[in-house]
């Protein structure tokens, strides 16, 4: 069965946030590695995260300088991260992630 843009666009976005909420990956660079996305891509699917209402804001490392931080999930808005993690395999499946 073929997969639709919408559900592997929305999958790849719960997918990101699922990353950057449990400390795996917390920037674009660690974002890409764990994902083999391209940076834009990564940079695309954190700003589409707000489309969902899942606030992720980007949090600059005290006394640093040229985007040193992380990103972090403030709030998850209408999703149930409980069901990103039970349902996690299926996710990346569905995406080709390993």
């Amino acid at each position: 069965m073929q997969t639709s843009k919408t559900r592997t666009s929305f999958y790849r976005r719960l997918y990101v946030a699922w990353l950057i909420d449990s400390g795996q990956a917390v920037s674009v660079p660690a974002l890409m590695d764990a994902t083999g996305m391209p940076r834009r891509t990564a940079q695309d699917t954190l700003a589409a995260l707000a489309e969902l209402d899942i606030d992720c804001q980007f949090e600059q490392n005290q006394g640093e300088r040229n985007n040193a931080g992380h990103y972090q999930i403030r709030d998850w808005g209408p999703i149930d991260k409980r069901w990103i993690a039970a349902n996690l395999q299926q996710i990346k499946t569905t995406l080709g992630y390993p």
